[in-house]
Formats: C-alpha cells, structure tokens, sequence
C-alpha cells in the first residue's frame, strides 16, 4: 500500500507546509499548522458553476456602466443597517459569533421576512429539520413559504440550490460541510476553504443572496482559514454578553455598504427584535448624579451613540493600578500623564479604574475628554451636573483637537434632553442648539477650568 501522505496547513493564512513548523512560513504566525490529509491533484472539474462566466474583453474604467446595486429589505430595520440597506442579489456574507449568542435566531428571522417576497432557502446542517421548526414555532413564525433541508453533503446542497433556484438562502454553517472532491474531515481548512468558494461561485452566477455563518476560535475570531474573510463580500460578527438581553452586530467589511456599523437587538421569547434607541443601553440610571460619571457622545458607523463613561480613583499602593474596560488600556496611562503635566491633576498614587457602561468598545480617541473629566469628577468627589456631555480628542501638548461630524453628535445629544457639553473648540456650532449651552475649549486645562466652575 501507498503510504499517504501528510501536509501542515496553516489555519490563518491557509499555507502549506510538507512538514510541520512552529511559525507559518507565508504569514509568519505561530503555532498554527495543522497536520491533515495532502489532497490529490484535482482533475478537470464537472461543476457547470466552475466558472463565473466567459472571459470578458478589456475595457477602460470610464466606459464601464455603473449603477447603485439592488437592495432587497430583510425586514429587520438594524440588520438593513449593518447591511447597508438590505441584501444584495448575488453578494455572500459572512456572520460570526459566540455559541448561543442568537445567529440561527436571526437568520431564521430574516428568512421569515423575505419569504413573502422572493423564494428562500435555509440549509442547517447543525441541527435537523424538526429543531428548526421547533425554534420557529417557539417564536409564532408560521414558516408556510419557508423552504428548510438538512444536509452537510456540498454537492447535494448545491443540486438542490439547482433545483430550487432561491433568491436568498442561509448556510447554517460553512464548518459542517464537506466536499467528495476532498478526502479531508469537514471543519477542515480545506473544506473550509473549498465549500466556500464552491457556494460563493453559484451565488454569483445565480444572483442568490447567501449567508454563511461560521464558527469563532475562542478567542472570538472568525475560525477557519482567513482566505474565507477574503472570499465573501460582507463580514457580520454577532457580539454580546450571554448573560445580558442585549446584542450587537458589527460589520467590519462591506463591498456594497459601509463598515463599522452597528445594529442593536433585544433577545426575547419571541427572538431578536431591534432597539430603536440605542443610547438607553449605555447609559445608567442615577436618581441624582454621581462623582466619576461622564456621558460621550461616540459614532459607530453613521450612528450617533450616548455611552456612560465610569471612572474611579482610589487611593493605591506603592505600585497603583490602571485598569480599563472598554477602553484602551495604554490609551488611559498616556491620559493621565496628559492630565498631571499640562493640568496639575495627579493621580500618581492612586488606582484608576475605568469603565465604558454597557459593554461597549470605544476604539475612537474622541473618548478622551470624557475619561478625563469623569476622572476628575471622581478624584474630587464631586459629581459633574446633570444633562453634561463631553467629546474630544487630547493630545501629548495638551491641545484638544476636534471630533468627526460633531454637529451630529450635538444634536443627538440635545434630543435626548442633555443641555451641556464641553466639546473642542472647532466643533462648536455656528448657530445655537436649542438647549443646549456648549463650552468649546482649545486645551485640556480650559476644561478641567470650566468643570471646576461648573461643580
């Protein structure tokens, strides 16, 4: 007998090696070749979907005609959000997750919705048929025009696509198939791999709308070969905490949308339903104002978003603590610095903690005023007054420089009934908001100044 043969393959980057190494020679990662299976040689391939289409003449850019794409509402406002407005004939999108955090959910949802409108497909190959109709019975949807097949098999999937011509249709997930072109166990990064671009083509030359959802590693990465991300048009992650009701979908790309949007749900008994008003979320409920709070006015995508930010100084030991959630870690070491040297607040001996209220992420450097005052409100015991907003990014000199589309981030604050703000000087609007009475200041020491006058 033959012996058979054996190659590494690297999980990130999806290179071989003909023997194992501890750093992926392509993408140069550690610790992430895997042994499998050295697949033959493929022949000539039968799949009339091999191809996309005929080769095409070349052409200049300019005499391309190019129109806005199609979009076909899902039915879910937040999910249109991320989306971009709705699906798109044709495009593939990828949705990953936590187990439990509710992809199936919303995909079963969605799949409810469009069915009314156009013919959709949802293959699981996680869970059998009844399952999936249980689900749906649990959450009153009647599922008459929803069409459901349990299969992990690529090629009997992809007969019945044939056979079905759906114009949506969801894959519920990419790690459970497997290809007969391949001898490799499914979950595998070639099957991975293969199964994905082998969907992806129909979806192109059907103009279905497909969804893949995929499985994270542990550390909450899409699994699977990072080809995968490359391959498919949109990237979904389904974010949240188990233990709360609340969940976020974020994208982080999007060919026909933009990216860093963010869609809000509610988990209920009756499934994920769309929170309309965010900024609930984030902020906390105080009967009278409290030292170390500061409200934000942050941007996730195109959406204007109010998030609490909690400070608290105490007194440390000999070695203090800086701790953050929420928030970048270095990024609130270098603000303390900012704020002992150019506004004579030191927290040198103290342990400073701080916390963005609703598990939120804020990766913008706008969140910088607001962290600072709420640690100055707190080192002082001294709570900031109601309805006070800040926003702006603080440089090493002390400067403090203006936010993106500030005006917005004003306005979304004034509707909500918060009357002051501290914001940099160059977001100060030319004409008054109704309500709100705006401190705009140049550096961080004007605004330590105006919260003194203030408290």
């Amino acid at each position: 007998m033959s012996r058979v043969k054996t190659l590494y393959t690297c999980n990130e980057c999806g290179g071989t090696s003909p023997k194992w190494l501890g750093q992926c020679p392509h993408c140069k990662a550690w610790n992430t070749l895997e042994e499998g299976v050295a697949e033959p040689a493929a022949g000539p391939s039968k799949n009339r979907f091999t191809a996309l289409a005929s080769s095409q003449p070349v052409t200049t850019l300019a005499a391309i005609e190019a129109s806005d794409v199609e979009r076909t509402p899902t039915g879910l406002d937040e999910l249109d959000r991320v989306l971009g407005g709705g699906i798109v004939e044709g495009g593939v999108v990828l949705i990953g997750g936590d187990p439990g955090i509710g992809k199936s959910t919303l995909l079963l949802q969605a799949v409810e919705a469009l069915s009314a409108r156009i013919p959709v497909l949802y293959v699981t190959g996680e869970e059998s048929a009844a399952q999936v109709a249980m689900r749906a019975r649990r959450m009153d949807l009647s599922g008459q025009q929803v069409r459901v097949v349990a299969e992990i098999h690529l090629e009997k999937i992809l007969a019945t696509i044939e056979a079905e011509r759906p114009s949506f249709c969801v894959i519920d997930s990419i790690q459970t198939l497997y290809s007969d072109q391949l001898s490799s166990a499914p979950g595998s990064v070639a099957q991975v791999r293969e199964c994905a671009a082998q969907l992806t083509r129909v979806a192109k030359a059907r103009n279905c709308a497909m969804v893949l959802v995929g499985h994270v590693t542990k550390e909450g990465a899409l699994a699977g070969p990072r080809v995968l991300e490359h391959i498919v048009d949109t990237v979904l992650y389904f974010e949240g905490d188990t233990h709360s009701s609340f969940r976020l979908v974020r994208a982080i790309k999007n060919r026909f949308g933009a990216v860093n949007e963010i869609g809000v749900f509610a988990m209920t008994e009756r499934g994920l339903k769309g929170v309309s008003n965010p900024s609930a979320i984030f902020l906390s409920t105080h009967d009278e104002p409290v030292p170390g709070s500061c409200v934000l006015v942050t941007l996730e995508g195109t959406r204007p978003l109010l998030v609490e930010i909690q400070a608290l100084v105490d007194s440390g030991g000999p070695s203090p603590r800086r701790l953050s959630v929420g928030l970048d870690r270095d990024r609130l070491a270098m603000l303390l610095a900012v704020l002992h040297r150019h506004a004579g607040v030191s927290c040198a001996d103290q342990d400073v903690f701080v916390n963005a209220v609703g598990g939120v992420r804020i990766t913008e450097p706008a969140a910088d005023l607001a962290v600072m005052l709420a640690i100055q409100s707190s080192l002082r015991g001294k709570p900031l007054p109601r309805g006070f907003i800040a926003f702006g990014e603080v440089g090493l000199a002390g400067e403090v420089r203006p936010a993106p589309r500030g005006q917005e981030r004003l306005k979304e604050a004034a509707k909500l009934g918060f009357s002051v703000a501290v914001v940099p000087r160059a977001n100060a609007p030319k004409k008054p908001i109704e309500g709100l009475t705006i401190h705009p200041v140049d550096r961080i020491e004007q605004a330590i100044d105006v919260l003194r006058g203030l408290l």
